[in-house]
């Protein structure tokens, strides 16, 4: 098929790589000049495993580009996936992006001949594609949608750090739509993923599903981490055996008749740590509290998922105090700064709270992170903090070692501190170490 992306940030340029690898002509349109000449080199903007090598493999054979020229994209394809940012802005969602997307995509539609079908791939929440993406689309190309064209909502289920991966091996495919010919090429779209469960629903239940997926997961979180609390209040208990004694459930990790374990993914949203960030579940859970309170129906469990999750990363703060109750010149690194390994998104990110408290407390503040260093400059400036390229680096000299995020090279870090003169304080904000190969240890729910 000959498909138009619009929108590159990591769902629109992972969506774009990815239908190309699997066949179909792609067209990534973007209104920033220095995106579309990065991606035209070959060179993703975004840091993503698995991309840099698929985006070049596919540039080179022609089969995606990127332009400014949405007017041209659409007029040379046949379905258009709409996948530009919806930020939360406390009260809602902002749809100023699709809207003004749309009406765009409209102006175009109202001069083409051919059917085409516009498919909403951004989060938005029940209702937005047919009460904003239908009126916009109609209004601007003065056609009527389900007659002289298409529209589908195509929700992603897409982890950062993971995107790549999850695309090319989805669990499920959502394929919601208003019209059957917009079904049809939605199907057509995800047909060499044959195998693969596929739910055909209307717009309004696809919609749904991704904010469902997401709350449950940061859901689950939120209440890893308040049992985690729990036991630190208690004493006496480790949080890490009493999650590892709920993963046992064979509901939850089933054995085989061979006597193997299976343990699912889903189990690693059952552990506890210093809270959930990045651009999807604080924004999407907020959302949703949102919308049901717009709708008259209070969303009380996930408004204390948020609520629990903005309190974590005071738990690192306080893990230090128990150890200097005056952070003023203590020697901190900060090990982590994305909000997931795989990543350089700092969206929502709890090294943000953290390393921000540890400022005003005048703490003397080192940062690693193998590929965030650049986004975190962005935020935080060059002035307070020493930003470290090796790991090395921000061990020396260290009281207080902060764990923020699960990269896999800080599993050495044992091994790192024997090369050290004394032992600092390592504070495990996400219970990635074995706490008996540290000296001095303190990690969230022990």
């Amino acid at each position: 098929m000959r498909i138009s992306v619009i929108g590159t940030g990591y769902v629109g340029l992972v969506s774009g790589v990815c239908l190309a690898e699997i066949g179909h002509q792609a067209i990534c349109v973007d209104v920033d000049q220095a995106k579309v000449d990065q991606i035209n080199r070959g060179v993703p903007p975004i840091y993503e495993n698995g991309l840099a090598p698929l985006l070049e493999k596919n540039i080179q054979s022609g089969m995606i580009t990127a332009t400014t020229d949405l007017e041209n994209a659409i007029l040379n394809t046949e379905l258009s996936l709409v996948a530009v940012g919806t930020p939360f802005d406390g009260d809602s969602i902002d749809l100023s992006y699709i809207r003004a997307v749309c009406r765009q995509i409209g102006a175009v539609l109202k001069r083409k001949k051919d059917y085409h079908t516009v498919v909403i791939k951004s989060t938005v929440v029940p209702g937005t594609t047919d009460q904003v993406v239908v009126p916009e689309l109609e209004t601007a190309s003065s056609k009527k949608a389900g007659i002289d064209f298409g529209v589908g909502m195509n929700p992603e289920f897409l982890r950062e750090g993971e995107a790549v991966g999850d695309f090319m091996n989805p669990d499920r495919i959502v394929l919601g739509a208003i019209d059957e010919t917009s079904l049809q090429r939605l199907e057509k779209l995800y047909a060499p993923f044959s195998e693969v469960d596929k739910i055909r629903t209307n717009t309004r239940t696809a919609e749904m599903i991704k904010y469902t997926a997401n709350s449950l997961l940061a859901t689950m979180i939120s209440f890893s981490n308040e049992i985690a609390n729990l036991c630190s209040a208690l004493g006496g208990i480790d949080v890490v055996d009493v999650l590892k004694g709920v993963h046992l459930d064979r509901r939850l990790s089933p054995l085989l008749e061979n006597g193997e374990r299976i343990v699912p993914a889903l189990t690693t949203y059952l552990e506890a740590g210093c809270g959930f960030g990045g651009s999807c579940f604080p924004k999407d859970v907020k959302a949703l509290i949102a919308h049901g309170k717009q709708t008259g129906l209070p969303m009380q469990l996930l408004q204390a998922v948020i609520e629990i999750n903005e309190r974590q990363p005071d738990r690192i703060i306080g893990l230090i105090r128990k150890h200097f109750p005056s952070l003023e010149g203590i020697r901190v690194a900060v090990l982590g700064l994305a909000f997931k390994p795989g990543t350089d998104d700092m969206r929502e990110s709890p090294a943000i709270p953290v390393v921000t408290r540890l400022l005003i407390e005048k703490a003397a503040v080192k940062a690693y992170d193998p590929v965030a260093l650049n986004e975190a400059r962005k935020l935080f400036g060059t002035k307070d903090i020493i930003y470290c390229d090796q790991l090395d680096d921000a061990l020396e000299n260290a009281q207080v070692i902060v764990i923020l995020t699960r990269w896999s090279d800080f599993q050495d870090i044992p091994r790192h501190l024997q090369d050290l003169p004394s032992a600092p304080l390592v504070i495990d904000g996400r219970r990635m170490l074995e706490k008996s190969k540290i000296t001095n240890y303190e990690g969230i729910g022990l």
